[in-house]
């Protein structure tokens, strides 16, 4: 919804326009403070405005018309919130956070005047690339040219990164060894199919994770589901949601919708944990649009993390001996947003010779929060060195997580603090116990031809 000139220069006592945030919600709030020892801000601020519970009393107060929506704290403070949901999680009332703190923020994005340069960043870097998949590919693969043609250690030493202040974004990036996963080019199908599922591609997981997504079609299929990649699917719409540009949000949810729709019912598996979360939340986005609510509601039902998925199978065990300690770090949007604990850990168990060694404060957020650790990176860093503190303390040799923006931040704050310890996906330590990709050969199921047998070099059946 376009705002003029006038609207933008007068200043709102109150929320107003779309994406208002629910007043039923909000008084669910019984401030009882069961939220504070899980918040990871009011953990390092120790401030009330800080918590959860501080949070909605500010909404409250927009609300109610005792607090300006433009009052800088109100700003800070919505913004200063990582939404990793771990105050619902233990909240007695029920207190449904996230999509109040989200549109909150949706609220900020239609009333304040940012400046142009701030306007064009978010444009550039956020609705541009992440409004078309393909975009994201034509980035990922400069970026694996990059790594791959040396351009990367020349950089370094040279101190360009350094003179450009990217060496942090940089260093976030894995190495990049196989190449983007394209929607409705790969399937992993058994010769005896149990049952059949749907791959969620996702942006940065199809692109920088690709390897990743078919280690799931891998795991699945060496359990005799067949799994397909549906073609016109986007970006889960996540990261605009959570920066309360919800239009473009829903025109990607709209996108999935109709790109799913053709290929079924069956479940919709996701690998992102972030990506999940937005998924499952489908219909609330679209609650107010006749034409898709209950699409999305249909659409949401269908969705579930691998772990998830998987736990819930009759899986064939493990082959491989992986003699390894590892330590488990729980996505936020996986254990606080999806409730989804239990599952990723027994998944582990399954896996002959590994060892899962507990870290204290498993789901205490590492700080990524998408692009938190981005925009702010003092608070992410101390988030960060936090848990690569817990992670080293267990004595593991790798940590295992389930998330995207979660494997990154790990992997920057372990090397920050000394450590090249890997960062493996759960699906990945499950494909290496069912044989990785030579397992392909040996087993009676085909990897469709045009996908990993000839990118990744393994030999189709």
């Amino acid at each position: 919804m376009a705002i003029s000139l006038k609207d933008m220069l007068a200043k709102p006592t109150g929320f107003s326009g779309e994406d208002v945030p629910d007043d039923d919600l909000l008084r669910d709030c019984v401030h009882c403070g069961m939220c504070l020892p899980t918040c990871p801000t009011y953990r390092l601020t120790g401030q009330e405005a800080s918590s959860p519970r501080g949070r909605l009393w500010l909404m409250k107060s927009v609300m109610d018309g005792r607090l300006d929506l433009l009052d800088p704290e109100f700003d800070e403070q919505m913004y200063q919130c990582l939404n990793c949901r771990a105050c619902e999680a233990v909240c007695p009332s029920g207190v449904h956070y996230g999509p109040l703190v989200e549109a909150s923020r949706a609220q900020l994005e239609q009333h304040r005047p940012r400046p142009l340069w701030q306007r064009a960043a978010r444009k550039v870097g956020m609705d541009i690339p992440f409004s078309d998949i393909r975009r994201i590919r034509l980035m990922v693969n400069g970026l694996r040219l990059y790594q791959r043609s040396g351009l990367a250690m020349l950089a370094r030493r040279l101190g360009i990164l350094r003179l450009l202040r990217l060496e942090t974004l940089e260093a976030m990036v894995p190495p990049l060894k196989e190449a983007p996963l394209v929607s409705g080019t790969e399937q992993w199908r058994p010769r005896t199919v149990a049952k059949e599922a749907h791959l969620f591609n996702g942006c940065v997981m199809s692109t920088v994770f690709a390897g990743t997504n078919r280690a799931a079609g891998r795991v699945m299929a060496h359990n005799g589901i067949a799994c397909d990649v549906p073609a016109g699917q986007q970006c889960c719409g996540a990261l605009h949601v959570h920066s309360g540009m919800m239009d473009g949000a829903r025109k990607l949810a709209r996108q999935n919708i109709d790109a799913f729709e053709q290929y079924g019912d069956d479940p919709i598996i996701v690998t992102a944990a972030g990506c999940g979360a937005a998924l499952k939340e489908y219909g609330f986005l679209l609650k107010d649009d006749p034409k898709y609510a209950k699409r999305a509601e249909a659409f949401s039902a269908r969705v579930k993390d691998v772990s998830e998925f998987l736990a819930a199978q009759k899986l064939h065990a493990p082959q491989q001996e992986t003699p390894v300690v590892v330590t488990y770090q729980e996505p936020c949007h996986l254990a606080h947003a999806q409730r989804i604990t239990e599952q990723p850990r027994s998944l582990l168990k399954r896996v002959p010779g590994l060892k899962l060694q507990e870290m204290r404060e498993s789901s205490l957020c590492c700080g990524s929060a998408g692009i938190y650790n981005i925009i702010r990176r003092e608070m992410a860093d101390d988030l960060g060195d936090r848990k690569a503190g817990n992670i080293l303390a267990t004595g593991a040799s790798a940590v295992v997580t389930a998330n995207p923006g979660c494997a990154m931040q790990l992997r920057t704050s372990l090397r920050r603090n000394g450590s090249d310890m890997p960062v493996r996906h759960i699906v990945e330590v499950l494909d290496e116990a069912y044989g990785g990709k030579k397992a392909v050969e040996r087993q009676s199921w085909a990897v469709d031809a045009n996908t990993e047998a000839t990118d990744a070099g393994v030999a189709a059946d």
